[in-house]
């Protein structure tokens, strides 16, 4: 029994290995990692919460769990736009906390090969874009590929869990 559930997990992480739910920002596609999306809803009330970052734009109840909304465009340092009807917040978890983008547009769901994903390329000494972890290479376009884990630092995650 225990080799079946073994067995079991194993085969769920590989139908979730190189597969990334693909979103944009403006003109950037992105993707992150299915392993990590819980769902997705369209935009709702947003309650905010004084002297959060700016970019963390509140909380909202989703089924009666209270949880906190990231404004992906904002975190990214691009101008705020009005959400509408194509606004999306994708749900994730990320180290035991479950937090809300708002991407402009959510896209699809694409399996991206190994040899397709690449390093994004080393800039000016110093500069780093920590947010992206790989750049997925998809016919003719290319993918940034969020690393989830950083979207928030430490300290961030550890404030958000405080006024939860």
């Amino acid at each position: 029994m225990a080799d079946l559930i073994e067995n079991t997990v194993e085969l769920e992480e590989d139908t979730l290995k190189n597969r990334y739910l693909t979103f944009s920002i403006g003109n950037e596609s992105y993707g992150i990692e299915v392993r990590y999306v819980t769902e997705i809803i369209g935009i709702q009330a947003i309650t905010e919460i004084p002297e959060l970052p700016g970019y963390i734009k509140g909380i909202i109840n989703l089924r009666g769990k209270i949880i906190p909304v990231m404004d992906v465009r904002l975190r990214f340092k691009k101008e705020p736009r009005e959400y509408n009807d194509r606004t999306c917040i994708i749900v994730i978890d990320i180290r035991d906390i479950s937090i809300g983008l708002i991407v402009d547009t959510v896209s699809e769901v694409i399996t991206i090969s190994e040899q397709d994903i690449v390093e994004p390329p080393k800039m000016n000494k110093g500069f780093q874009n920590r947010y992206i972890k790989n750049i997925g290479k998809v016919e003719n376009d290319v993918k940034l590929l969020l690393d989830c884990e950083k979207l928030l630092t430490d300290d961030e995650i550890e404030n958000l869990s405080e006024v939860l």
